[in-house]
């Protein structure tokens, strides 16, 4: 039993690592998104977005989805001792990313006008190169996390994601002062623009520095490992030595079905971006421009919040997949269980509050990380945040059972439900736009349809393929009572302290930090955490502590 709750400890202490990692990652990235509007202006975020949709469904394609599938790849062999066929499997895994690397960020630089139009031309193909140098950093981090080894992953991340923000308002600031400073820029609507394609190229040029960044790191902690990891080959004894021939028939067999998936499931954003700048303006005869500049709010503000709390589960998702990949290796169907029905319930325990308190907190929140013109930008930003609130719990929800059912070797289901679900935004998106006023609003509401039909659909697929069935009460009932409570004294508190103050960022920063305590209070008092999961958390040993000083924890 010792070791078993240590194992289960264990792979959340390994998710939580890579959770905090990827949290903090996302606050940087929040951090300096205020900065880098204030330079580029919303105009500017909205070229910038709609470049990084396409990056992001070539990229997915090509070398993303890399990490999963190579650690669950190389996890079966490591869990079979086979640490000279894991290895090959590595450099097999190098060589496939170099190739398909290579091909797609030609593709994209020289293709780019096939996906995006005018301004957001030159910002795409800024983001070509990146493609090549992600998919070696992938094959690294995957190969670290197949040994369930996450610190690696984490530190790439954050350093990843400084050297983004750094860069990004740097050169954004650089080439705006550059260009055009030594032109004459009209004041009109054309330079405007000019200034938003400036800002935007910075942007792209700061998230190439950033993967590169992260790739340097790994690739130092790589060879500080290389002489242990060779000296484990050469003891293997394992008779049977994969030639390349099957290691690139394994990996193509891993990888697609994870490329699939991934793609399928990221075409969300991609899809919703073509509908609102590419059909509706013609849909209602409406200025471009001014089209870009809302959905750079709705993506570069609202969007950019809702996503920070899938931040745990697409870490928690990291984890899921070579640990379950082994115990089913290992026909150990009630241990994945547990460790499905254990990740679930950390991942609802973190989401719920979370979604509460966007919404409840929207746009004090917003107004604490971004510089808008006018109230009505404002406004427009924190009411499209409480939109898709909800989304927040679906999309953490759907992302970690994508995983998980990957991780039991059901790779086509994902595939599946994210096209029924996909299927289904595109019909309510379009037929939002033609028969309603709702504008952004049908994007929101749509992208929060898509999250809660693969939530649904992919939670029945995990219980149908392991015969599992989650706890509800502990799950779901309590955090959300919890949740409830602690939605209330946070804008009690921030209503409260805002009549004082008369500022918005001040007002709110205590409020989130009283509304976090207060839900942490209740969660315990109503039993919906143990002590031991409790101290399977990133320094939950003081979280305990501070529980028991305080008499919730006996």
């Amino acid at each position: 039993m010792a070791d078993k709750n240590s194992s289960k400890n264990n792979f959340i202490m390994q998710a939580g690592i890579l959770a905090a990692a990827g949290i903090i990652s996302r606050i940087i990235g929040l951090l300096y998104r205020g900065p880098l509007q204030s330079v580029i202006g919303n105009l500017g975020l909205g070229y910038y977005q709609s470049a990084y949709n396409y990056y992001t469904i070539i990229l997915l394609i090509s070398s993303y989805s890399i990490p999963s599938a190579i650690s669950k790849a190389i996890a079966q062999k490591l869990g079979e001792k086979e640490y000279r066929n894991a290895h090959r499997l590595f450099h097999g895994a190098m060589i496939y990313v170099l190739v398909v690397g290579g091909i797609a960020s030609l593709f994209l630089f020289f293709g780019a006008g096939l996906f995006v139009s005018g301004a957001a031309v030159t910002v795409l193909r800024t983001f070509a190169p990146t493609i090549f140098v992600y998919g070696i950093l992938g094959v690294l981090r995957g190969y670290f996390q197949a040994h369930k080894s996450m610190a690696q992953t984490s530190v790439s991340q954050i350093l990843e994601q400084i050297a983004n923000a750094v860069v990004s308002v740097g050169a954004a600031y650089l080439l705006i002062q550059m260009f055009m400073g030594t032109m004459e820029v009209p004041a009109d609507q054309a330079g405007q623009v000019m200034r938003a394609t400036y800002g935007a190229v910075g942007s792209a040029l700061g998230t190439g520095v950033g993967v590169l960044v992260a790739l340097l790191f790994m690739a130092g902690v790589y060879a500080l490992n290389r002489g242990m990891i060779l000296r484990r080959v050469q003891r293997d004894r394992h008779e049977h030595v994969d030639s390349y021939g099957q290691i690139f028939k394994t990996i193509t067999l891993v990888v697609t079905p994870f490329i699939l998936s991934t793609a399928v499931y990221n075409l969300s954003s991609t899809v919703n971006n073509s509908i609102y700048t590419k059909w509706y303006p013609s849909l209602r005869n409406l200025d471009t421009v001014s089209i870009y500049e809302k959905y750079g709010i709705f993506s570069g503000q609202s969007l950019t919040m809702s996503n920070i709390p899938i931040a745990f589960a697409s870490a928690m998702a990291s984890a899921m997949i070579p640990s379950v990949a082994q115990l089913m290796a290992a026909r150990d169907v009630k241990g994945a269980r547990e460790k499905i029905g254990l990740a679930v319930k950390t991942t609802m325990v973190i989401s719920i509050p979370c979604a509460v308190g966007l919404f409840v907190l929207a746009k004090p929140v917003i107004s604490l990380l971004f510089t808008n013109k006018t109230a009505e930008e404002l406004n427009l930003a924190a009411a499209l945040l409480m939109t898709l609130s909800l989304s927040v719990i679906f999309y953490a929800l759907s992302t970690l059972n994508s995983s998980i059912l990957q991780g039991l070797g059901k790779v086509n289901t994902p595939i599946i439900n994210a096209g029924i679900s996909l299927v289904v935004q595109t019909v309510a998106a379009v037929l939002l736009l033609m028969f309603t006023r709702l504008d952004l609003y049908s994007i929101a509401i749509a992208n929060t349809l898509y999250s809660g039909m693969m939530c649904v659909l992919n939670q029945w697929a995990v219980r149908r393929a392991v015969g599992y069935r989650q706890e509800i009460v502990k799950t779901f009932v309590i955090p959300v009572f919890a949740s409830a409570f602690m939605g209330a004294a946070a804008w009690a508190i921030y209503e409260g302290l805002y009549m004082v103050t008369k500022s918005m960022r001040i007002s709110v920063i205590p409020a989130i930090v009283i509304a976090a305590v207060v839900y942490f209070v209740m969660l315990i008092l109503m039993r919906g955490i143990t002590e031991q999961e409790l101290r399977s958390f990133p320094k939950g040993y003081l979280l305990v502590k501070v529980a028991k000083k305080c008499r919730l924890l006996r």
